[in-house]
């Protein structure tokens, strides 16, 4: 008797000691494998551990959204493991790889009570529309969604996923799935200091970006009557300077209040932290481009890139790379070849046109030129010397995302 009591407590024990093994186990590269064979018999997949704690309304919720939309969807709910630490954002595409079929892939990762979403569209063939990323950014209450638990983000998900596919106008939010603000009798005495600092900074960039503003209408209108008495001089700056440094700004702004909604947030994790803190970095750096190089157009594009991708970090979505050949245009979400075998990210209007054998157009800057110097005219930016401007050097970021170490380095040396 006493034996076989000792036999069935060494095997618990060894039970025990495999468990974690196992759920190492079940952080392998096979996870996309095991959410595509559950995706052919159900296209919402969820987790065995997470099946006992997900409500059945939040299910059924999705289940309306995915039977709504113009395109298949697939949807999975996962824990998040050490092997999505650095494969969230690369699933969709394993995901699509296995199961073949055009639609919106999401994979929904919740890490304590805290749901994030990475999601991919793919349209069949010869089909265009709006870039999914493009219709993120333009939604101004995806900053403001719950995510302590998993609908409001995948319906918010499949809503832009089909305004991006047809056109279809996003619909609001409903109100209970956007976070309450909450009164100064429920903050902490550091919640009450970080929102003070907060609320500064927005208040700052709102005045400087109102200065900016009139600062430029004021030129703009002197530059409009000069040009009546003669043609532009070539010495005049590209047209589109003034656009860029004026998104740039609104940009800041944005970011900064992104920033600041991840800062009032209670409990944050440890994954919210890092992003608050790169996003603090990234803000930083396009500030000081603004600052420092407030005419220049190459620092008005590189401001432009570090404080939408800022915003993006701050609100848990993935910090993408920047069209190589054009900064100002919609996120690198293609890679093409370039020169000497090397690849760059690029959006997809410009990926079209390098697979069609041509060089894009770019964004062009004033070069100077003959023997003297006195001759000016327009080049695509990467034709410039890398060594005299980071954002050159780097790409704006494309080529390597240390964009903000780059350009405090280049404040030191301006210095």
């Amino acid at each position: 008797m006493r034996a076989r009591l000792l036999t069935a407590l060494l095997a618990a024990l060894a039970f025990l000691l495999a468990l974690p093994a196992l759920t190492a186990q079940a952080d392998t590269p096979e996870l996309p494998d095991r959410i595509a064979a559950a995706w052919r018999t159900d296209h919402l997949s969820v987790d065995p551990r997470l099946a006992a704690g997900i409500p059945q309304t939040e299910l059924d919720r999705i289940r309306a959204a995915m039977r709504a939309a113009p395109v298949p969807v697939y949807v999975a709910l996962v824990p998040r493991t050490p092997y999505l630490e650095k494969k969230t954002y690369d699933m969709p595409t394993l995901l699509h790889a296995r199961i073949g079929t055009p639609g919106l892939y999401v994979l929904a990762v919740v890490d304590g009570n805290y749901w994030s979403a990475a999601a991919e569209l793919y349209r069949q063939g010869g089909l265009r529309g709006r870039d999914l990323v493009s219709v993120q950014n333009d939604d101004k209450q995806r900053l403001d969604l719950l995510s302590d638990r998993p609908a409001p983000r995948i319906v918010r998900t499949i809503q832009q996923a089909s305004t991006a596919f047809d056109g279809r106008a996003l619909p609001p939010v409903p109100a209970g799935d956007l976070e309450e603000e909450n009164g100064d009798h429920e903050l902490s005495t550091t919640d009450k200091e970080d929102r003070s600092a907060y609320v500064g900074m927005g208040v700052g960039g709102v005045l400087g970006f109102g200065l900016t503003l009139l600062i430029g209408l004021r030129r703009r209108h002197r530059v409009t009557k000069r040009s009546k008495a003669r043609p532009p001089a070539k010495d005049d700056p590209p047209i589109e300077a003034w656009d860029v440094q004026l998104k740039a700004d609104d940009k800041i702004t944005a970011a900064e209040r992104a920033v600041a909604r991840l800062g009032k947030r209670r409990n944050r994790t440890t994954e919210q932290l890092d992003q608050r803190d790169d996003a603090y970095r990234r803000l930083d750096a396009a500030r000081t481009l603004r600052a420092d190089h407030p005419d220049d157009l190459l620092a008005a594009a590189g401001a432009l890139v570090l404080a939408r991708q800022a915003e993006r970090g701050a609100s848990g979505a993935a910090v993408q790379p920047p069209c190589f050949f054009d900064p100002t245009h919609n996120p690198g979400t293609a890679t093409v070849d370039w020169s000497d075998d090397v690849e760059v990210p690029a959006c997809q209007q410009c990926a079209s046109v390098v697979r069609r054998g041509k060089t894009p157009r770019g964004l062009r800057v004033w070069s100077r030129s003959g023997l003297l110097g006195h001759d000016r005219k327009q080049v695509p930016y990467w034709t410039l010397d890398p060594e005299d401007n980071p954002m050159v050097a780097s790409g704006f970021g494309a080529v390597s995302d240390d964009l903000p170490e780059r350009v405090a380095a280049w404040k030191d040396e301006v210095r």
